[in-house]
């Protein structure tokens, strides 16, 4: 039994009544278990938090930039013991571990280097009216609750966790319950920076531990990624008390490919789109769109990579692909296909679950879809591909934009004002053009329509903790 709540800095076992299975999907056998925190233990990690804010929020911006730096140089020093980690409770290949573990080092740095800059953005305002004069100031917004999901931990917790620290607030961090593991390092980093108690409070648990600190009226923001159903619990919880939220929901992504495009770097982009972390990505680019100049050059070469993607155990072997993370989730993909063999769909790879141990799929690719059928228009979250053909770019346009979500694009083309035009013209968060997703911490995160409210990373996933004060002052 592992102990993982860190509450007022200090380690405590759960008292709630879950007890957690933490699994390794390769071999869909668990190798530990947690008690999940009560609803007792949360409301305890609130207190702490609160009675820390008010001496955290006036730390100095370059002693949190220092605690930030310090978190970015731990995570470094942990690195082979949190790339096994992800490999064995997510099933990531190892090249996509160390991808996320980097990403997490470097969002640590980066918001290092804006809480530096905090003091300078406090200003004067200029005013057009004589006798008055005007200040600004950026305030944390207070005591935040962070809820992760469980296909990029470390990473998302690090876009939440680190911009909130630099703003000046204190948090009550919730893993999933699917990955409750990694997250401890967080909190085994607070105490060996000497961290102030309560600043930082980890709660692991199920939806009873979900449910309490998304209602909990000690909390002033609640930022959460994860599905719609949840999402809009959450929302439906801060609107009962009027509280801020920012949500990273779901996605049913397009990838737009032109006939003028090279067929070998096209499939390059797909694959890479729909199976990387096994296509278990809110950004996960699952409806692709092309051109009829190229449909049937392309498709027969996107069939033979899929087929020819590693897929297998990333800690025994080389692999492209590892499993899916969960059993619902697994049993979530063969529901897809049961209903695409019911639809009639033209599967040109793939569409069966993997007959071995473990949770495992294969790639998939399902050809001349109807826009009516449930695999085109629902986030299947797992590595199924569905493909339509267009004639126009005005067809691509509409139909990439026909859907409830709006999180990201990818545009492939050679013609770049082509491809700078139908990316204006994508209502999504975040478009790629002529490459893999690569994600930078200084460019924003987020959607339109169904695809949540707000944004993480940049500058804006910093404001997303700040409360804006302004002070006027009359000078008669």
């Amino acid at each position: 039994m592992t102990t993982s709540h860190y509450i007022a800095g200090r380690w405590v076992e759960g008292q709630g009544s879950d007890c957690i299975s933490v699994n390794d999907p390769a071999l869909g056998q668990p190798f530990a278990e947690l008690m999940a925190a009560s609803v007792a233990q949360v409301d305890q990690a609130v207190s702490a938090a609160r009675g820390a804010l008010p001496a955290w929020k006036i730390t100095s911006a370059s002693k949190r930039a220092a605690y930030l730096r310090g978190f970015a140089e731990q995570l470094g020093q942990r690195r082979e013991a949190l790339i096994t980690l992800q490999m064995r409770n997510n099933g990531k290949p190892r090249h996509e571990a160390e991808i996320d573990l980097d990403d997490a080092i470097a969002t640590f740095g980066y918001y290092a280097e804006l809480a530096e800059q905090l003091p300078s953005k406090n200003r004067d305002v200029p005013l057009a009216a004589p006798g008055f004069s005007a200040r600004t100031r950026l305030e944390p917004v207070g005591v935040v609750g962070l809820i992760v999901p469980w296909n990029f931990p470390l990473v998302t917790s690090a876009w939440k966790l680190a911009p909130a620290l630099a703003a000046g607030c204190t948090v009550v961090l919730k893993p999933s319950e699917v990955t409750p593991l990694i997250e401890q390092a967080y909190g085994q980093i607070a105490d060996a920076l000497g961290l102030p108690a309560g600043v930082l409070n980890i709660v692991n648990g199920k939806a009873e531990t979900g449910a309490a600190l998304s209602n909990h009226n000690g909390l002033d923001k609640l930022s959460f990624t994860g599905s719609n159903s949840v999402g809009s619990q959450v929302m439906r919880s801060a609107s009962a008390q009027c509280r801020p939220v920012t949500l990273e929901l779901g996605g049913k992504s397009a990838i737009v490919v032109f006939d003028d495009c090279d067929v070998g770097q096209a499939v390059e982009w797909i694959v890479a789109g729909i199976t990387w972390n096994a296509g278990q990505m809110c950004s996960a680019t699952s409806r692709l769109l092309v051109q009829e100049g190229i449909a049937d050059a392309l498709l027969p070469r996107l069939q033979a990579a899929l087929e020819n993607l590693r897929v297998g155990n990333p800690l025994s072997e080389e692999v492209d692909m590892g499993p899916l993370t969960s059993q619902a989730q697994w049993l979530k993909v063969a529901g897809y296909f049961a209903t695409a063999r019911e639809e009639g769909l033209q599967c040109l790879a793939g569409g069966k679950a993997l007959d071995r141990d473990g949770w495992f799929v294969s790639p998939t690719l399902y050809a001349d879809v109807p826009k009516d059928s449930r695999l085109w228009t629902e986030e299947i979250f797992g590595p199924v591909l569905c493909a339509r053909r267009f004639a126009t770019e005005e067809q691509a346009i509409a139909e990439a934009n026909d859907s409830r979500f709006g999180l990201v694009a990818t545009v492939c083309s050679a013609d770049l004002e082509r491809a700078e035009r139908v990316a204006d013209a994508l209502e999504v968060g975040h478009v790629w053009i002529n490459s893999v997703q690569a994600v930078f911490v200084e460019t924003s995160w987020g959607g339109t329509k169904g695809s949540g409210i707000g944004r993480e990373l940049g500058p804006w996933g910093l404001s997303a903790y700040q409360s804006v004060k302004h002070v006027t002052r009359c000078l008669g």
